[in-house]
């Protein structure tokens, strides 16, 4: 091994960059899949630390959709906000946001709004 590095070190090098790069994706994907696999993490009930995105990946819903129907700002107007930081932005209690979420939730559910 020390051999390859000092005939060839700059193809060693990027290799192994390559090869810690492609163990750093290989966790996060394995580590996504678990997470989201647990059912703990499936239709989560809404709360004020979630964003929109993160609601939307627990119900397997479009977040876009969920958004237009809650009638909240997209991430591309603000970032990705949580419930609470929505609710204060608009000066308005968190229940409301989060009202207004469950029912765009369950009219999506009731359209059987497919998932992204």
């Amino acid at each position: 091994m020390k051999q390859l590095f000092r005939n060839h070190p700059i193809a060693a090098s990027g290799f192994v960059l390559a090869a810690a790069v492609t163990l750093f994706f290989l966790f996060r994907i394995v580590s996504s899949a678990l997470y989201w696999s647990d059912p703990a993490h499936q239709n989560e009930t809404v709360k004020p630390w979630m964003t929109v995105g993160y609601i939307a990946k627990s119900w397997d819903l479009d977040p876009r959709e969920i958004d237009a129907i809650a009638g909240l700002p997209t991430p591309e107007e603000h970032g990705p906000w949580t419930i609470r930081e929505i609710a204060t932005a608009r000066g308005v209690e968190v229940q409301v946001i989060i009202d207004q979420v469950n029912a765009s939730i369950a009219a999506l559910k009731a359209q059987g709004q497919p998932s992204d």
